[in-house]
């Protein structure tokens, strides 16, 4: 390869790598300052200023001005204003965009807090199933492996169904002190949490059983040469590097709930696909609507993913899993 050659590559790259990955950071910034400022407004401004909630950022009159002038232009033109017909039209979209946003913002945070939990509390339950799955006796794996082939056997519709319709643990919750009061949730929510994060553990450890497999086995044993417990070398020299080579698998995992939070919605939990739904029950504007809520859980999967990977590449270490030039 020429000198100029390869001067140029790695300039063409980043110039390629500006292009491509700043637009993405630009747009999810905006995304999320928006968020911000909507539950700021709504959820603390709102109470102490005795502001509206629910009041849009930017009024929709102007967009629908912008809409019918640039449709009267296109109208003359026949086939040739295509392009400012489909114009107008996205002159519409965010005329509408700005009288819901608020609405689905509400919807953003209910999905956020469920993601959240069910992943976090997943976790907690998902490294003990994983580390019994790898080092545990006959019968305790046996029972971890009855537990995640049910979990994962069975439809996560129907877990939500049965805990919700099937079980007293919604009465039980009803009688929690606190729970719907406020900006406490009700009970439906928490029964979802409960249903997502079993739901979670089960996928979660097998994540986590693989990469406990990986780690080679010489590890264990040079822990108990130094004068480890089985137990402290589990956890202070195997799990450590587990946990850096399941990250992608974990990832999946994220975005998996961020989608299925949605399921959430058919226990009157009214999470972004709850809201949305009952939005195009009221005004019957469903294509508008679904495309809206699909941008805005494109946007939340892409956040996820983002954040992630920064915290794979922060975690990497040099021999240990895939760490990038």
């Amino acid at each position: 390869m020429s000198t100029a050659e390869s001067t140029t590559s790695p300039l063409r790259d980043r110039v390629g790598t500006v292009f491509t990955v700043r637009p993405l950071t630009i747009g999810l910034t905006l995304f999320w300052i928006w968020v911000l400022a909507r539950w700021t407004t709504d959820f603390v401004l709102a109470g102490v200023f005795g502001l509206d909630r629910g009041t849009p950022f930017l009024p929709a009159a102007p967009f629908l001005t912008a809409a019918d002038t640039v449709a009267s232009l296109a109208a003359p033109l026949g086939a040739a204003g295509a392009p400012l017909a489909w114009f107008a039209e996205t002159l519409q979209f965010a005329a509408d965009a700005t009288a819901y946003l608020p609405a689905l913002a509400h919807g953003i945070w209910t999905t956020v807090l469920l993601t959240v939990f069910s992943v976090c509390l997943g976790f907690a339950l998902a490294l003990p199933l994983s580390v019994v799955r790898v080092y545990g006796g006959r019968w305790a794996r046996w029972l971890a492996l009855s537990y995640t082939e049910l979990i994962r056997g069975t439809p996560l519709l129907a877990q939500l169904f049965v805990l919700y319709f099937a079980t007293s643990l919604t009465q039980v919750l009803r009688g929690v002190p606190g729970v719907g009061v406020g900006f406490i949730p009700a009970q439906a929510f928490w029964v979802a949490v409960i249903s997502f994060t079993l739901n979670s553990a089960a996928y979660q450890s097998e994540y986590l059983r693989a990469s406990l497999d990986s780690v080679d086995g010489g590890q264990l044993t040079a822990a108990r040469a130094i004068g480890l417990s089985k137990l402290e070398g589990i956890r202070y020299v195997v799990v450590p590097q587990g946990l850096r080579l399941a990250l992608p698998s974990w990832t999946n995992e994220l975005v998996y709930l961020i989608k299925y939070s949605s399921l959430a919605s058919f226990i009157t939990v009214q999470e972004l696909y709850g809201r949305t739904s009952t939005l195009a029950n009221e005004t019957y504007q469903y294509t508008e609507l679904f495309v809206l809520v699909a941008i805005l859980y494109l946007a939340l999967v892409v956040s996820a993913s983002a954040l992630m990977d920064r915290v794979e590449s922060h975690t990497a270490t040099a021999g240990v899993g895939h760490t990038r030039q």
